[in-house]
């Protein structure tokens, strides 16, 4: 089941939702395995975040009015635009995923190696000078050079073509040495990969591929500590689980690693699952849409205002998580993510205000219109929403590039209609 949505915004201009029903989640086939992030599994990575000086639980915000505006029960949205002063949820990967990679390096458990232990001086001299290296788009890069500050290690940040300045910035701040590059984000990461074999440097990535598959599932596993929190805040408010859940998808590490969390902890009850895309990258929703089961690539400059989904390749385990579990996928053009920004900037009644990015608001975004626009209503009717849903969002980052976070929410750039 696909469908092509169009919204005119002028006489030469139609923008497009897509979205399709995977085909392969009620297929009878054997499901990928979703143990590496158990609760088991995501409880040692949360604990290993828990050991952090100021670790706290990022909000959840209940949207009571939002929720009645679109028709639902509830919509709840984690705003990690609060985790550890660094604006976005990225940290919780590479944190975790250079700690794994340090614990193999010392034949010890993570377990033994809370935050106090590992940044200590002792266990740096006992691990000689490591350089880690990443590609980003901002967020994922400053938690890397940030924890290697932290680890009183090096960094390498490279960052792909038409990254903002602001972020470029910030990452520098940390004390890497961090550029931008001529290269699209998945020409920058063939790019830093060679350049670490060459020079010796640690890789800490989340997109996977055949041979360099370790730090990939780590970094997962990392972000795996905000799904834990979001469904523990949902169980203090008296909600047992969320009927479905909205995440946003570059390569797909983050998507697989809710996804994966919770059809763990639920099993075929898990919440239903929708993944959301730029339509500039939407390299999973293309692959869903083939119903072969294999993934697919995008290519080209991925000119979209979601930088953090701005990845034309999928993680190849990530894939095979959201392939297996999830039920639809959608592919967004950037007023979407405008328009989900607008809606949490401007809260309704007592809602709370969320600061949110936009790689952050494009579920809220799709959301508001998979609830509002009868053209999406065969999509909003095969994910079974209705007044007794309960709705769960990731903002993933808060303003983490401030001009055009105000040019979009203060003066109306990406405009929903013209």
């Amino acid at each position: 089941m696909q469908q092509n949505i169009s919204v005119w915004k002028d006489d030469n201009v139609q923008e497009k939702i897509n979205w399709t029903y995977n085909p392969m989640v009620d297929c009878s086939k054997q499901k990928a395995s979703v143990e590496f992030l158990s609760k088991q599994e995501i409880n040692e990575a949360k604990n290993f975040h828990m050991s952090f000086p100021g670790y706290e639980k990022t909000p959840l915000r209940s949207l009571n009015h939002l929720a009645e505006l679109l028709g639902v029960a509830g919509v709840y949205v984690k705003d990690e635009s609060y985790r550890f002063g660094l604006n976005a949820f990225k940290v919780l990967g590479g944190s975790y995923a250079m700690a794994r990679y340090m614990a193999e390096k010392l034949q010890t458990d993570i377990s033994e190696l809370p935050f106090e232990k590992i940044t200590s001086q002792a266990i740096r001299e006992q691990l000689g000078n490591v350089t880690f290296a990443t590609t980003t788009d901002g967020n994922h890069g400053r938690g890397v050079a940030w924890t290697a500050r932290q680890l009183g290690q090096k960094s390498v940040v490279y960052m792909p073509k038409g990254s903002a300045l602001r972020r470029l910035e910030n990452i520098r701040a940390e004390g890497a040495e961090a550029k931008i590059t001529d290269y699209n984000y998945d020409d920058a990461v063939r790019m830093i990969a060679e350049e670490s074999k060459e020079k010796g440097w640690i890789m800490v990535q989340d997109t996977a591929w055949e041979g360099y598959e370790d730090i990939p599932t780590w970094i997962m596993q990392g972000y795996g500590t905000m799904a834990a929190e979001s469904l523990e805040q949902l169980n203090e408010m008296g909600i047992q689980k969320p009927t479905h859940i909205f995440v946003q998808a570059g390569v797909g590490s983050l998507a697989a690693a809710v996804q994966g969390y919770f059809a763990s902890v639920f099993d075929e009850a898990r919440p239903k699952t929708v993944i959301v895309e730029a339509d500039q990258a939407d390299c999973l929703y293309k692959s869903a849409k083939a119903g072969d089961g294999k993934a697919r690539s995008v290519g080209g400059d991925m000119a979209t205002i979601m930088a953090g989904l701005a990845c034309g390749e999928p993680n190849t385990i990530g894939w095979n998580v959201l392939r297996d579990y999830s039920e639809m996928f959608m592919s967004c053009p950037d007023w979407v993510a405008a328009k989900g920004m607008r809606v949490l900037a401007n809260p309704l009644g007592s809602d709370c205000k969320v600061v949110s990015g936009e790689s952050g608001a494009v579920t809220t975004g799709a959301l508001n219109e998979l609830m509002q626009d009868e053209q999406l209503k065969q999509a909003r009717e095969a994910l079974g929403l209705n007044k007794d849903s309960i709705v769960l969002l990731f903002s993933t980052e808060g303003d983490t590039d401030p001009d055009k976070y105000r040019s979009i929410v203060w003066d109306g750039e990406y405009p929903s209609y013209k």
